[in-house]
């Protein structure tokens, strides 16, 4: 017979609304634009020096779950105190919750359906407390939530050292890059216009009503929207895919925000918001065509001032972009060089996509009974 017993929600958690005002001390800030959709993360922290209104405070461990369109799914369990934004529910465990099974409980799938379902308003969506404190969940007893949480948190701490690995060795190779191209430059290098040396393809949207994602057909990108760390997401498709991009492509979204940078994991349709690029004496060269590019977001990323309306930057203008042709035998050099940094980057990445389905699956199981912990 099963020891999980039926509780409220609201016997499980319970909302801290602890503000900091405007003039407090200094502390890190979260909002929901630095938690990522979905991958239980940070993506980015801000501080409340740049804030205007006031905020509620957090813990290191608390839960911290998005309530403004909840069906994005953003979750986390900061190892900081500091301050959120006012669309964030701060919560605590109730008396004989664990902790670290609270924030895996919030990242359940059903739950953050659940939140949207009942949520208010049409076009902001915001998870309602009063009804949600009020539906019923199993929840296990004390020790299988702690071993629950520590088989989950094993993944994520997994993940976050390949995301640590990864920082690092995109670090070493934009070093080895400046040091090669920059630092080390010959004078007598050609000076040169952009399609001299990258072919790129400026994308070209298809119609709308191609669109799913189901995925049917193809991969396609808009913009930015889906940019992760070196590879987007694949959520929208399209069977009528106009311009292609290439596997390994460098990706560069070329309409507000001009300058975001990725790399095409797989053949892919770019629509009107993203270009991409590959060495045009070698294909392969994918590490020389990235770190390249990267170079130069700088001077790309100007043209976010353009526009009456937003930024953009077209194909004229990228081959108006002077730059520095270095000869063919020094950039391979570089590439079969710094290519092993570049693929272990590539491979972490997938090793992380891996381990975020595998975290996913196991969640809602795990707190299902559907798969039990042997205590």
């Amino acid at each position: 017979m099963s020891s999980w017993k039926e509780c409220k929600l609201g016997d499980i958690a319970k909302l801290s609304k602890k503000t900091w005002k405007v003039g407090d001390e200094l502390m890190p800030y979260i909002g929901l634009e630095h938690i990522e959709e979905s991958k239980l993360r940070l993506n980015a922290i801000g501080s409340s020096e740049n804030v205007a209104s006031n905020k509620f405070r957090f813990q290191a461990g608390d839960t911290l779950f998005g309530k403004l369109r909840p069906y994005f799914r953003k979750v986390i369990k900061p190892n900081f105190d500091g301050v959120c934004s006012t669309d964030i529910w701060v919560l605590n465990p109730q008396k004989g919750i664990d902790k670290d099974f609270l924030f895996y409980f919030f990242a359940n799938q059903e739950l953050v359906d659940i939140s949207y379902s009942a949520s208010s308003g049409t076009r902001m969506p915001r998870a309602d407390w009063d009804f949600l404190s009020q539906t019923l969940w199993n929840i296990p007893p004390l020790e299988e939530q702690k071993a629950i949480a520590e088989v989950l948190s094993s993944l994520d701490d997994k993940i976050d050292l390949l995301h640590r690995q990864n920082q690092t060795l995109e670090s070493l190779a934009q070093t080895l890059f400046r040091q090669w191209f920059i630092e080390e430059a010959k004078d007598e290098w050609d000076v040169a216009k952009l399609p001299d040396e990258f072919d790129f393809t400026m994308g070209l949207s298809p119609s709308g009503s191609t669109y799913n994602e189901e995925k049917n057909g193809m991969p396609m990108f808009q913009g930015n929207a889906d940019f992760e760390f070196r590879f987007p997401s694949n959520r929208v498709y399209t069977t009528d895919p106009k311009r292609i991009a290439k596997r390994f492509d460098t990706l560069v979204s070329v309409r507000a925000p001009v300058g975001a940078q990725n790399m095409a994991k797989e053949k892919c349709c770019i629509g009107r918001g993203v270009a991409s690029f590959r060495y045009k004496f070698d294909n392969s060269f994918y590490t020389y065509t990235y770190y390249k590019m990267h170079s130069l977001m700088e001077e790309i990323k100007q043209f976010n001032e353009t526009g009456t309306v937003f930024g953009s930057i077209g194909k004229s203008d990228f081959e108006a972009i002077e730059i520095i042709k270095p000869p063919f035998e020094y950039v391979a050099k570089f590439q079969n060089e710094v290519k092993s940094i570049d693929d272990k980057i590539i491979l972490n990445c997938e090793q992380i996509k891996s381990l975020e389905n595998l975290r996913d699956t196991l969640l809602p199981k795990l707190l299902s009974e559907e798969v039990r912990i042997n205590l």
